[in-house]
Order: C-alpha cells, then structure tokens, then sequence
C-alpha cells in the first residue's frame, strides 16, 4: 500500500509539473497600417516627347578591347513611330540630335524629357560608312492618369475591402460608412451573410470615421477569433450582424513532463523535437526534425542522422 501510494504521489507530481503551450495553427503575418491620408504621386511627368527608338551603347565588336564609340546603335524602331517615318532603321549609330552629341542612351532618354516649342529635332546618323541627317519630328507622349486609391483592405480579420462613402440613414442624418468592395477567399463575412456592397456604420455600436478607422479598430481592439457586431445599412433598413473574425487556430507547440518528456513544435522554421528523460547533460533519447533533416540521439553518445542527401562528384 506504501508503494503504490508513493508511485500514485510521484505521477501527480510529475502531472503538475506539466506544461503544455500553445501557437496559431497558422504563421500570422505583421500588418502596417496605413494613414487617413495618403497622397498618391503621379508616375510620369508632362512635356515628354517620344522618338520610338530603343538604344543601346555604340560598343566595339572586339571581345577582347570593349570600348564605348562615338553615338548610340537603334536596336529596335516602333512600327509607325515617327523615328519610322524619317527612315531611322535598325542599326543605325544616331552621333548628335539638333545640337546634343550622343554617347550613352541616358543622354537620349534625357532629351526626349526636355520641353521643345516645335517638337522638330535634326538627327545627325552614320549608316555603314554613310553619315545623312533626317528630321523626326516627335509626338508627345500620351499623358498616363495618376494613380487613384481603389479601397483599404483588411487582409486578416475580416479579408475583405472597403471604401468610405457618406450615407443618409433615417432619423441620423449622413454618416460615413464602409462600403465592401471586394470579399477575398476565406472571408468571415460571407459567413455572416454581409455581401459585396453592404454598407457598415458601426462596429459594437461604435460608428465608424471611414474605411480605413474600420480596419484600424478591427486589427487593434479585437484578437483572431473574437466575435464583433456589424451594424449595416442594406435596402434601405439598418439592422445587426454578428462576424466571427477569421481565426487563423491553435496548435501545441510545447509539452513537458517533468524531466520525463519534452516536445517542441515549431513552424517558422519547420521543425520538431521529442526528448525522453533529460538529464540535463544528456538524454535517453533524442529525436530532432529540421525541415527533411532528421536526427537519432541516445544518451548522447549515439547519433544517426538523416537527411535528403548532397550532390558529390563521383571520380572515374
């Protein structure tokens, strides 16, 4: 009776001294979140011309002395393109335009940025041993639209887009609101029966500044998994949805007994290890996975190793 109530104090002991820990089931990215206000600068400038000529360095043939020559040889010549219409072809070593010698495609590149009153440049051109000069006079370069901000988007918590709109709700008068705009694969609120195009006021009865106050409060106030409180204006009438935020899940990623047994999980790197009684500076027994390397320890004198192999070169 005295062993088996010893052997029944030695289990407990060790049981409360187990400690299990837990990790999302699924590596949970950082987010930035971006301001109120974002100015979005236009990608391409006014008063650009175009020649439709693309250029490379006017290189020596030699492989053994490469050394830059004077101008630089049309590669390629855009069919219609007013470089076509002068008769520049392909190979062509362009030397000066109007008063601008040309040593390097930079220098083509910067001349087509400068503002001209006529558009009208004189071409100064070796062909073979021939040297002619041509006028191209140049069209201007179509003017590409700025960039313009299409919605926010909430990657994690509810995997969707919004866009502020203002909104006339009865007996409230305007308010903003988050239109959605785009429901991407896995999103919480099909779930909850919200659409493309529903319209949020609020969030647990707290109503919103914009889209983007939307997604600040769901990433800062609430954890993956938590249950929140959508209030919506669709038809016309304003009612409550309940959404469950996307829950990326839990795993054990630590277990341990005592110093009976210990395992560790991890997915970043991807690896895992089982110990059986550690004696601090040795163990029983081992074992350790890295990736598709694997490793064998008995009391720490024994190892076997494994892994996908290496390339060696194998000698004649």
């Amino acid at each position: 009776m005295t062993n088996c109530f010893r052997f029944c104090i030695l289990w407990l002991t060790l049981i409360l001294t187990a400690c299990v820990s837990f990790e999302p089931k699924i590596l949970v990215p950082a987010i930035t979140l971006s301001p109120e206000e974002i100015e979005l600068k236009r990608s391409t400038s006014t008063g650009k011309v175009d020649f439709g000529l693309n250029v490379t360095p006017n290189e020596s043939d030699s492989l053994f002395n490469i050394e830059p020559l004077p101008g630089v040889r049309v590669r390629a010549v855009a069919v219609n393109s007013p470089a076509a219409e002068a008769g520049v072809e392909v190979g062509d070593i362009i030397l000066q335009i109007d008063e601008t010698l040309l040593d390097h495609p930079d220098s083509l590149q910067a001349l087509q940025s400068l503002p001209s009153a006529s558009n009208r440049y004189l071409f100064k051109i070796r062909r073979d041993t021939l040297v002619y000069e041509t006028t191209v006079e140049a069209s201007p370069t179509a003017e590409i639209p700025g960039p313009r901000e299409l919605y926010r988007v909430d990657p994690l918590a509810t995997r969707a887009g919004y866009r502020t709109e203002l909104v006339r709700v009865a007996d409230q008068g305007v308010l903003p609101a988050a239109r959605v705009v785009e429901l991407f694969t896995g999103s919480p609120l099909t779930t909850s029966n919200i659409q493309k195009d529903s319209l949020i006021l609020a969030v647990n009865g707290q109503f919103l500044q914009s889209a983007q106050d939307l997604i600040n409060r769901l990433n800062q106030e609430f954890e993956f998994g938590e249950s929140v409180t959508f209030t919506l204006l669709q038809n016309g009438e304003v009612r409550n949805e309940s959404v469950n935020l996307w829950d990326p899940g839990r795993r054990i990623s630590k277990v341990s007994i005592g110093p009976l047994i210990r395992f560790e999980s991890s997915l970043n790197p991807k690896a895992h290890s089982f110990t059986l009684v550690d004696l601090w500076l040795f163990s029983l027994y081992r074992y350790q996975r890295r990736e598709n390397e694997k490793s064998h320890t008995i009391l720490g004198l024994i190892n076997v190793s494994t892994d996908d192999g290496e390339l060696t070169e194998e000698k004649n």
